[in-house]
């Protein structure tokens, strides 16, 4: 059955959200229009582009819906997608490749990411021309769309390996053809878990994809025949692939890696909100954290060493703050260390209600100070230990506007009180925008981060050989104890305050470091 349709025509579709399509090589000038269900293909001049409408009839051979005229052999591509960006790039590009595709598209509107209308528009622009994927299955969905794709139509033609003969007897008797490129995206699960304004339980069931997540799986499995992409980033590389301009044999195994990586990290946080739903203890017999990569670094701890920071993705840490979140306004790339050190600043300032300075160097804190005004803090700070400081983290847990940038500019090492103090990052939870542009005066080097403060009750994790020690993050302040004096001298209160002050520093030191303190300044 063929059917001929303009690039620019319009599409009445029905109601379902699932499609084929596909172009095939010029015939001759054709004049009429073709119904085909509840798909319309507009009439014809010659310099229309021709459309395949493939129509999947039980238990007949595909090769007897094929076009004598043609010996070309038809590739196929199902698209399920919930994000529709890039959708017009990739369907163009597959369409461009002329007589090798054939185009299935499912879920395209869930959750109401767009309408039918805006559907067709996006459809009709990038000249791609569909009819029900009804026809390929032979059973209409149902279930309020939670039955669609899953069926042997679908599957059969995703899963059956293309050496075995008696796999590909068996789709020929049943009249089902070859699927072999998959493109899938799920149900904006952690999305609409994660938002702000939350979510009813229900809903949150409703948006546990089923379908694409077994086509994702399914193409996985047999990436030796099938491709699988769950990344728009990936389109324009699977394009180069299918025209023979990336030849790489590895290809379709990082795509079935990635999308087993897509389904792992679905699946984790589908666990953790039923988890946290459920009131589920923190400690449950199983963890997965979900990682998301930010960025390779230049090298790790040592140059040597490979590196990269990720994001964690888990749901507890959805808007949570701290460094891996923070955002770069100036300078040089961070690095493993700058990482680390900065991790070790943010951490200990945070701890602080009134303004307040710290200075780190390898991840210790060399100088701390709380002060009203926040520049008598930053300069009592550098003061405790100006050596270590120089070239060192600065933190801040105030806003840092002109008076305070221009202070970290001018101010002299206490050493010798003419040398301009150097620093690898200033890191505050916000910055004015004339404070900003001091800042970024300083140096060319200097990194400047932005990021808010990390929130408590979270797990903290350490790797060791074979395993992890996971325990309860220490956020217990000098107000949550009922501090004893047990010596006889009894503490005067501006002592009392002081070892307060302590208290919040000290957790913050590694080994065989020592804290002095007083007067809101260690020394």
């Amino acid at each position: 059955m063929l059917g001929l349709a303009a690039p620019n025509s319009r599409i009445c579709c029905g109601s379902s959200s699932s499609f084929v399509f596909s172009a095939l090589p010029s015939f001759p000038k054709v004049q009429g229009t073709v119904l085909l269900g509840s798909v319309r293909l507009a009439s014809l001049q010659s310099n229309l582009k021709p459309i395949k409408v493939i129509s999947m009839a039980a238990n007949v051979p595909v090769s007897e819906l094929e076009s004598s005229s043609t010996s070309l052999t038809t590739k196929q591509a199902l698209i399920s997608l919930s994000d529709k960006r890039e959708l017009a790039f990739l369907g163009n590009g597959l369409i461009n490749l002329g007589s090798n595709i054939v185009l299935v598209i499912g879920d395209l509107f869930i959750q109401n990411c767009f309408n039918l209308e805006e559907l067709q528009l996006l459809l009709e622009n990038a000249g791609i021309y569909v009819t029900n994927v009804e026809e390929v299955t032979h059973f209409p969905e149902m279930l309020d769309g939670r039955v669609k794709t899953l069926h042997p139509n679908v599957h059969g033609g995703i899963l059956a390996r293309r050496d075995l003969k008696h796999h590909m007897e068996a789709l020929s008797g049943h009249g089902i053809s070859t699927f072999d490129v998959v493109v899938v995206n799920l149900y904006p699960f952690y999305d609409k878990v994660s938002s702000p304004e939350g979510i009813e339980f229900q809903e949150g069931i409703e948006n546990i994809d089923i379908g694409g997540h077994t086509l994702i799986r399914a193409a996985a499995k047999n990436h030796k025949d099938v491709l699988v992409v769950v990344d728009p980033q990936d389109y324009p590389a699977l394009l180069e692939f299918l025209k023979g301009t990336l030849d790489d044999p590895r290809f379709s195994r990082y795509l079935a890696s990635k999308a087993f990586d897509h389904t792992t990290a679905y699946d984790s946080a589908i666990s953790q909100w039923f988890r946290k739903e459920n009131g589920g203890d923190q400690f449950s017999s199983s963890l997965t954290i979900n990682l998301s990569l930010k960025s390779l670094l230049r090298y790790g701890e040592n140059p040597h060493q490979k590196a990269g920071v990720y994001h964690d993705k888990s749901l507890s840490e959805v808007n949570a703050g701290g460094v891996a979140a923070a955002v770069q306004h100036h300078g040089m790339e961070m690095s493993y260390n700058n990482y680390l050190d900065a991790d070790a600043a943010w951490s200990c300032v945070s701890e602080f209600t009134h303004p307040t300075c710290v200075v780190v160097k390898h991840t210790n804190p060399c100088g701390v100070a709380s002060r009203d005004d926040i520049l008598e803090a930053y300069r009592l700070a550098v003061q405790a230990d100006p050596v270590s400081a120089y070239g060192g983290i600065v933190a801040f847990n105030v806003e840092v506007d002109e008076a305070l940038a221009k202070e970290i500019r001018e101010f002299r090492n206490p050493t010798d009180g003419e040398t301009r103090m150097f620093y690898e990052v200033v890191i505050a939870p916000k910055y004015s925008q004339k404070g900003l542009e001091i800042l970024r005066g300083k140096s060319k080097k200097l990194r400047i981060l932005e990021a808010k403060k990390h929130e408590k009750g979270k797990l903290s994790l350490r790797q060791i050989g074979g395993g992890w020690l996971v325990q309860e993050s220490d956020d217990l302040t000098p107000e949550d104890m009922d501090f004893k004096v047990m010596s006889e001298k009894k503490a005067l209160e501006n002592e009392l305050r002081d070892a307060e002050f302590a208290w919040l520093c000290v957790k913050h030191v590694k080994s065989n470091a020592i804290v002095i303190a007083k007067v809101n300044q260690n020394f």
